[in-house]
């Protein structure tokens, strides 16, 4: 059963069964995604992240679709109705949801209408008018039998409104019949909205949706997500539509009427109301949950790419952080950061009303930025934002020196400050001053402070809220997981939040390291964890080669290198030596590298000489050419300021540079130093079609954009990627 799983998946992702066999393999020997993808390329034959998880979700859904199909068998098999050609019709079964079709006349369910035809004897008729038989016998002849008025059935009438009952759940229950109209739905049926409460739409949010219509084939994403919140907040009232005349022939071809029958009209109108009463709003509920899972599947996908870009900015590093939380009431709270993200001192200033202490609080700003060498000041985006830019700004051209602002994202720094990681990082701060230093230290390393935040809270998505929340935090988490295992964690530096993300690793294993580190000092090779608390062998494994010591006694260990290919790498090290007589080791790999060349060998001749696979000689060599390497450093960094620009300044045709804050379904939100970040609709992205705005942009590129136009009344601006060069 294993292998035909693997072959399936392997036939429907493009790939080679021994490849998704060995992946499968590995999983199940609780490995993770990060080792798998890479230090076992030689087992998967290279598999990325993405394919590994495409492997692991479908091998996970077709192991919950073996153990279905198992238990419906077993289930109906209890109750005495499993046939050959229904076991069959289970094993057959493509889907859960075919199974859950096939299981439906078979499932308990409470008291319908037509059970209660069935216990007052009447599923023959039923078995009759399904038959459709030519019949010599009137509907009076047939039904009279099953007269008994202390059974309510008085009546011709009341015996075939019984039978009928029985026909039309029959009907509905038919595998084939919902299967076939399911389609249809989800092809043919047109939403329609129209406006509930309009009171409870205080901002006017859904009136496009007051009278509104759509083919759900064509509805995107973010269109359902947008109807499913109105209706959640009363505001709108939504339904689906799809004509029987559409569903009739369906119904027809499946359970054939026949005019030489007595019994047609019965048949005929069970079509009808078997539609109307029973498939129709059972077909509408699952077509709307169907457009509802795969609007949010897309909406978490874009909140996923959104976050990995944000983790993945680069750290502005060796610069002293002056962290400005801005606010009015309650002023602005200050916070200084050394070059390694310490603490250092922090203030409050009320430059704002109702206080007014502007030039009080530009001096202060002055004279601490000049007793603690600040480099960068980093203000937060939120409420008093752009009148904090202002203030700094005029500090900046008073000092004339070389300070520089930057406008950084505030999301998720409340949460931050009040969560216990928090409390203990400053026991002796007041939950309001925590806030500005986590907006200073995301400047120097985002990905290092922004793990200490629940990834639902950094605020990067779009209707994140209207989500399935355990799938949203569930796949950020692994957006996460992938970030920091990717860039790799400094061992001596790094916190108990961040370690706690590094493959293998648990929140208690990282508490350890970091509880072991104060004890004894820094770790002085990758040895030492073996000494943690809580990690074993395994946990070593899968954790080792993603934990670099820069300073360390082995050079070996600030590099991706995994400690079980270090003696093939000493190896390697002695065949360069031989080559290269140059001290600094990325010149000698490059000789190396062209010494193999020369004597016309591949680096896979060389790895079979040093007894390791292809892919880790590889990776080994780059890593001896670029030791420590952080690959967020090949990306452009933040753009830093130095004086303001306001939305009055703006003008058509202008061409700036901005930061994308934000990327959804219909553009990107720019930042472009102004109050009210501007829109590049998807059409003004590039010059041709654009499917899905992610493939143009993300999230922190920094772009040059054309204004298109101002509206100052609504503050909006609308921005151009075409022609800004």
């Amino acid at each position: 059963m294993a292998t035909l799983v693997a072959e399936q998946v392997a036939r429907e992702l493009t790939l080679q069964p021994t490849q998704v066999q060995r992946a499968v393999e590995l999983f199940d020997d609780d490995n993770t995604i990060p080792f798998i993808a890479r230090y076992r390329k030689e087992a998967t034959g290279g598999l990325d992240e993405v394919q590994l998880e495409a492997i692991r979700e479908r091998v996970t859904y077709l192991r919950n679709l073996i153990r279905r199909k198992d238990e419906v068998v077993r289930i109906v098999e209890e109750q005495g109705k499993l046939t050959p050609e229904l076991g069959e019709q289970i094993g057959g079964a493509k889907t859960l949801q075919e199974v859950e079709d096939i299981y439906l006349p078979f499932r308990p369910k409470r008291r319908t209408r037509a059970s209660i035809a069935r216990e007052k004897g009447l599923e023959p008729l039923a078995e009759m008018i399904l038959a459709q038989q030519t019949l010599k016998a009137t509907r009076e002849e047939i039904a009279r039998p099953y007269l008994n008025p202390e059974l309510k059935l008085a009546s011709i009438d009341d015996v075939f409104a019984g039978a009928r009952d029985i026909v039309s759940e029959v009907i509905s229950e038919d595998a084939e019949i919902r299967k076939s109209l399911r389609q249809i739905f989800l092809k043919d049926a047109v939403l329609h909205s129209s406006v509930g409460d309009v009171g409870k739409d205080k901002g006017k949010k859904y009136e496009m949706y007051y009278d509104y219509s759509e083919p759900v084939a064509k509805m995107p994403p973010h269109r359902t997500l947008a109807i499913n919140r109105g209706e959640n907040d009363d505001v709108l009232k939504a339904r689906l539509d799809l004509p029987f005349d559409v569903a009739r022939p369906i119904l027809q071809r499946r359970r054939p009427t026949n005019a030489r029958s007595p019994l047609e009209e019965d048949m005929v109108f069970c079509h009808e109301d078997s539609y109307k009463r029973l498939l129709a709003p059972s077909l509408e509920r699952e077509t709307r949950n169907t457009l509802t899972e795969k609007a949010q599947k897309h909406a978490i996908a874009i909140f996923s790419a959104n976050l990995r870009s944000l983790l993945l900015q680069p750290p502005i590093r060796g610069k002293t952080v002056m962290g400005i939380d801005p606010g009015f009431v309650t002023g602005c709270k200050v916070a200084v950061v050394d070059d390694t993200g310490r603490y250092i001192e922090g203030a409050t200033i009320f430059p704002h009303k109702p206080r007014d202490r502007w030039n009080e609080a530009k001096e202060k700003i002055k004279e601490i930025a000049a007793r603690r060498r600040v480099d960068v000041v980093a203000i937060g985006n939120g409420t008093a934002s752009r009148e904090t830019e202002a203030l700094v700004a005029e500090v900046i051209a008073e000092v004339k020196g070389n300070l520089a602002y930057v406008i950084v994202s505030e999301a998720g720094a409340s949460v931050y400050s009040a969560s216990e990681v928090a409390r203990r990082e400053f026991p002796d701060l007041e939950a309001s001053q925590r806030g500005n230093i986590s907006i200073a230290r995301r400047l120097q390393d985002p990905l290092a402070e922004l793990v200490k935040i629940d990834p639902k809270s950094i605020g990067v998505g779009l209707y994140q809220h209207d989500v399935d929340q355990k799938e949203l935090g569930k796949a950020l988490d692994a957006v996460v997981v992938s970030c920091v295992n990717y860039v790799g964690v400094d061992l001596n530096t790094a916190s108990a939040s961040l370690l706690q993300y590094v493959s293998g690793i648990n929140k208690r294993v990282a508490e350890n390291i970091v509880k072991l580190r104060d004890e004894r000092g820094k770790f002085k090779n990758r040895r030492q964890l073996a000494e943690v608390s809580g990690l074993g062998q395994k946990v070593f494994e899968q954790a080792a080669g993603f934990l670099r010591i820069p300073d360390g006694e082995n050079p070996l260990d600030n590099t991706f290198i995994h400690p079980e290919s270090y003696a093939a790498c000493e190896r390697l090290l002695a065949k360069i030596g031989q080559v290269s007589e140059r001290r600094d080791l990325p010149s000698a790999v490059a000789d190396f590298r062209a010494h193999i060349i020369a004597r016309s060998l591949t680096t896979d001749d060389l790895a079979a000489e040093l007894g390791i696979g292809g892919p880790t000689l590889r990776d080994i060599l780059e890593n001896l050419e670029k030791p420590g390497r952080d690959p967020r450093d090949e990306l452009p960094p933040p753009i830093l300021h130095k004086d303001i620009l306001k939305m009055e300044d703006l003008r058509e045709g202008m061409i700036l540079k901005g930061t994308v804050r934000n990327v959804v379904d219909f553009g990107a939100f720019v930042d472009i130093g102004v109050k009210q970040d501007g829109l590049v609709h998807i059409s003004q992205l590039k010059d041709g079609y654009v499917a899905n705005p992610l493939d143009v942009v993300s999230v922190g590129d920094v772009v040059t954009v054309r204004i298109l136009s101002v509206d100052f009344g609504r503050g909006r601006i609308a921005l151009s990627l075409k022609g800004a060069r």
